[in-house]
């Protein structure tokens, strides 16, 4: 079953993905708002975060945007996570999928910013928790993540993060998508 997510207006979509990102409790009750917008303003550059919304990693609207960015000041498919990101529409619609449970396609191409780093994760399965268990494990600095229409797209990029360059991530699973990293490893 794809998952189809007709147009609806901006306030609508956002409400929808709030219930759904509420994977993961609030990073620090201490942490203040400000610190953060400013951490998930950090994922991006400043022409792409100084519009965006910000949300909170439990959906919590914490700044309404005038773009179609979503800044967020963690990863709330990772409890705790305090990497930033900031997604396209095509990139909240794969996390609200993931977050459901429910199959994720896209007609265009997704874009997401990760400028401060990313989780230590298990490249070929993302269900995975613990690296003593095998598989391969990467945890990378400032990148860029893109979602595409067709997988047969990827299918010359190596799935080895320490390839160098681009490679894909959770290849083969519906989840798959292209990692950008911006500095060496």
């Amino acid at each position: 079953m794809t998952m189809t997510i007709k147009k609806q207006n901006r306030a609508a979509f956002l409400g929808a993905i709030a219930l759904t990102l509420a994977w993961g409790p609030a990073l620090s009750f201490a942490e203040s708002v400000d610190d953060k917008i400013a951490r998930a303003m950090s994922a991006a550059p400043s022409d792409v975060s100084a519009e965006a919304t910000i949300m909170d990693v439990d959906g919590t609207i914490l700044r309404e945007g005038t773009n179609d960015w979503v800044c967020l000041p963690g990863v709330g498919l990772i409890p705790g996570d305090e990497h930033p990101m900031c997604n396209d529409a095509v990139w909240m619609k794969w996390m609200a999928a993931v977050g459901a449970g429910t199959e994720f396609s896209t007609d265009v191409i997704g874009v997401s910013y990760m400028l401060q780093g990313d989780a230590m994760v298990n490249n070929d399965n993302p269900m995975a928790t613990d690296p003593n268990d095998g598989g391969v494990w990467v945890q990378d600095g400032p990148h860029i993540m893109m979602l595409f229409p067709n997988m047969d797209m990827l299918a010359d990029l190596p799935r080895d993060p320490f390839a160098g360059g681009p490679y894909v991530m959770w290849g083969e699973t519906p989840l798959a998508h292209v990692m950008v990293p911006i500095e060496a490893k």
